[in-house]
């Protein structure tokens, strides 16, 4: 019996963005075309979403900040929101497989009622991530080295998780750098589907979006290629093995 796919969500306007993103989350996941299936949310409405169908649901990240003043969203931004907002009283409610990358820390963070601000952003490039003791326990988390290389690059950040959330890695200038909602529920601020050829697509994509002075993006990609960041990707693939399920009939 086949498995029931992954639905990967994305708010990339850009394809080689989007596109990218795609093809690792299929490679870092262990996935072919037919083990996940893409919704761009910037080009198509979501629509009613059946649990049942899917082995779990990965949100990719992008330029929307759930923090961003609501006059300056735009449409599209404002109904992306509200959509996953609907989805995630869903998956929360349920405990369903969910890993929300970077820009599911804002949007897991909103659900669950977490301070989301702009206190403890970090420049685009690579970052230093540490395991916190929960985290030490957590299944997709406890074969990491206790610190580790990761890419990031953000404009908000968790300040203060809610009472009973589990913390799971942090850096030095970002308290929360994942955490855990019941048993099921994740989100990272750093990206475990990017490696730096991913990197330096999102740096020429995202160039002119306020990340970093677009001079610089050349020098953010000399910086990035001075360290090697291949751990984080063991979250992907260890939410899609420990999730992965047979298909309903």
């Amino acid at each position: 019996m086949a498995d029931a796919p992954f639905l990967l969500l994305s708010i990339r306007a850009e394809d080689e963005a989007a596109d990218d993103e795609y093809r690792s989350v299929m490679r870092f996941g262990g996935l072919d075309e037919d083990g996940v299936q893409r919704i761009r949310l910037t080009e198509r409405a979501l629509g009613d979403v059946d649990l049942g169908r899917w082995s779990g649901i990965i949100l990719g990240g992008g330029p929307y900040t759930v923090s961003d003043d609501p006059a300056a969203k735009t449409p599209t931004q404002r109904r992306v929101e509200g959509e996953l907002a609907d989805l995630l009283a869903a998956v929360i409610e349920r405990d369903f497989p969910f890993l929300g990358c970077c820009y599911g820390i804002g949007t897991v963070g909103r659900a669950i009622g977490a301070v989301i601000d702009r206190v403890h952003t970090e420049p685009v490039g690579p970052v230093s991530v540490t395991v916190t003791e929960a985290g030490r326990h957590d299944p997709l988390f406890a074969d990491l080295p206790s610190t580790f290389d990761a890419y990031g690059g953000h404009k908000e950040a968790v300040s203060t998780l809610p009472t009973g959330v589990e913390r799971l890695a942090t850096s030095e200038a970002c308290p929360v750098q994942a955490f855990r909602v019941g048993a099921n529920v994740y989100a990272t601020q750093f990206h475990p589907e990017l490696d730096l050829d991913g990197l330096c697509t999102r740096i020429d994509a995202y160039k002119n979006h306020g990340y970093f002075a677009p001079e610089t993006a050349e020098a953010l990609k000399d910086a990035a290629r001075q360290h090697r960041v291949t751990h984080p990707m063991a979250i992907l693939r260890a939410f899609t093995r420990r999730y992965r399920r047979p298909a309903q009939l």
